[in-house]
């Protein structure tokens, strides 16, 4: 059995290791589809940070981060029975927010979005 090119030949491989060479057909070459991401927004994260510190981190994909900022909030609260959380919770409350404007402008730099 012989295949001419114009019988669309790029569509089989043939088989070698047989007596008889038989055309069968070849397995189909899969394109790998570019995948488009969404830039995560620095505004909604510093909002999101704004009333629930460290929830801006979370949604940026910083759970850690984000889970260490609420801890360190509840933290400074709790402190404030003995009056030094009235100043560590207005900084972690800050470095929340900054956390989180940092973090969807690294995660949109590293998938090459400009923001």
């Amino acid at each position: 059995m012989s295949i001419s090119p114009s019988d669309g030949a790029e569509q089989y491989r043939v088989q070698e290791d047989a007596e008889d060479q038989v055309a069968i057909p070849a397995q189909p070459q899969h394109q790998v589809q570019p995948v488009a991401v969404q830039p995560h927004s620095a505004g909604l994260a510093v909002v999101a940070s704004f009333f629930v510190p460290g929830l801006g981190s979370m949604l940026n994909e910083q759970v850690g981060k984000g889970i260490l900022i609420l801890c360190c909030y509840a933290v400074a609260w709790i402190s404030c029975v003995i009056l030094i959380g009235f100043a560590l919770a207005p900084v972690v409350w800050i470095w929340g927010m900054v956390a989180a404007n940092n973090d969807a402008h690294r995660w949109n730099r590293a998938h090459g979005i400009l923001s």
